[in-house]
C-alpha cells in the first residue's frame, strides 16, 4: 500500500546515517595529511553505488516490482553484519565522546560549527554547494526532455556517465590534486569547475554540448573531499562524528529547500508569457552563482592570516 511505502521511506530516512558514520570513521583512522584522498575514495564508492544501484534495480524490477526491495534489504543486512562482526572500532574508549541527546539532535550537532570561525565559513560554503547540487535531481529529467527531447534511455545513460566521471575524479584525481594544489585550492578550484559545468549545462544549445559539460562538472568532485579534510582538522578526535552529523544536517536542510527553488525557477522561465525571457537553463545558471558564492566564501575563510590576525 502507499501508506506502507511511506512508512518504509520514513524508516529508511531515520536509519540513513551511513554517509555520516563512514566519513567520521575515515577521519578517525586516517592521518590528517591523507584524509582528502581517503574521503575521495569513499565518495567514489558511493558514486559507483549510485550508478550501479538504479541499473540493478531496473533489471530486478523487470522480474518483479518487489524484488529490488528484497535484494536491497539483504544487501543492507550483509553490510550491517560486516560492520558489527568484522569492522574494528575506530576509537578506543578513552578517546570517545560521551553520548548526549543534546548533541545527537540536528540543532545540537550544528552548534559545533560555531566553535571556530573558519569551520562556520567552510560549512556555509558546503551548504551553498549542497543547494546547487540539488539542481540535478530537481530539473535534470525535465530539462533534458524539454530542451533536447531526451527520453528515458538517453537520460539514464547521461546520468550513468555523470556518475562514472564523478567516481573517477574522486577516486583517482583527488589525491594528486591535493598533493599538488593543497586542500584549500583543491576545494576552491573544484567549486569553480562546478560553476563552469553548470554554465555549460544552462547554455548548451544541443545535447552534445551538454555532454561536453559532464567532465567539466565532474571536477567539482575535488571540492568535497578537500573540504571534509579541512573541516576535520578544526575539531578534536572525539568530535569527528558530531562534525559529520552537522554536515549531514546541512545537507538535509539543503535537500528540503533546493528542489522547490530550482523547479519553480525552471517553470517560471519556460512559461510562454509575452515579454518574459525564455531561459530553460536558468536553474543551472542559478546553481553556478551559488557555486561561485561557495568558492568566494571558501577563499575568504581559508585565506592565510596576517600577523595582526586579519585575512591576507
Amino acid at each position: 500500500s502507499l501508506v506502507l511505502l511511506f512508512v518504509g521511506r520514513v524508516v529508511s530516512g531515520i536509519t540513513a546515517a551511513t554517509i555520516t558514520t563512514s566519513m567520521a570513521y575515515i577521519a578517525d583512522v586516517t592521518p590528517a595529511d591523507r584524509r582528502a584522498k581517503a574521503f575521495g575514495i569513499v565518495g567514489m564508492a558511493f558514486g559507483l553505488g549510485f550508478v550501479l544501484g538504479p541499473a540493478i534495480g531496473g533489471l530486478l524490477g523487470g522480474l518483479d516490482p518487489r524484488l529490488p526491495f528484497w535484494v536491497s534489504a539483504a544487501a543492507c543486512l550483509v553490510n550491517a553484519a560486516f560492520g558489527w562482526f568484522v569492522l574494528p572500532e575506530s576509537l578506543p574508549p578513552e578517546r570517545r565522546m560521551a553520548f548526549s541527546w543534546k548533541r545527537a539532535s540536528p540543532l545540537g550537532s550544528l552548534a559545533l560549527l560555531r566553535s571556530h570561525t573558519q569551520l562556520l565559513g567552510l560549512a556555509a560554503a558546503n551548504f551553498f554547494g549542497q543547494v546547487a547540487h540539488h539542481v540535478l535531481p530537481a530539473v535534470f529529467v525535465l530539462y533534458g526532455a524539454y530542451r533536447y527531447g531526451w527520453g528515458e534511455t538517453v537520460v539514464g545513460l547521461t546520468l550513468a556517465g555523470v556518475g562514472v566521471c564523478s567516481a573517477v575524479v574522486q577516486g583517482l584525481l583527488v589525491g594528486p590534486a591535493v598533493a599538488r594544489l593543497g586542500e584549500r585550492w583543491a576545494m576552491i578550484m573544484g567549486l569553480l569547475f562546478g560553476a563552469a559545468g553548470m554554465v555549460i549545462y544552462g547554455l548548451a544549445p544541443t545535447g552534445l554540448w551538454f555532454w561536453i559539460g559532464v567532465p567539466v562538472m565532474s571536477l567539482w568532485g575535488l571540492a568535497g573531499p578537500a573540504s571534509q579534510s579541512l573541516m576535520s582538522r578544526l575539531v578534536g578526535p572525539s568530535e569527528q562524528g558530531q562534525l559529520q552529523g552537522a554536515n549531514t544536517a546541512l545537507m538535509s536542510i539543503a535537500g528540503l529547500a533546493a528542489p522547490g527553488l530550482f523547479a519553480l525557477t525552471f517553470a517560471y522561465f519556460i512559461e510562454p508569457l509575452p515579454g518574459r525571457l525564455q531561459l530553460p537553463g536558468a536553474p543551472y545558471l542559478l546553481a553556478a552563482l551559488l557555486l561561485i558564492l561557495a568558492a568566494a566564501t571558501a577563499e575568504r575563510v581559508t585565506a592565510p592570516r596576517r600577523p595582526g590576525g586579519r585575512h591576507r
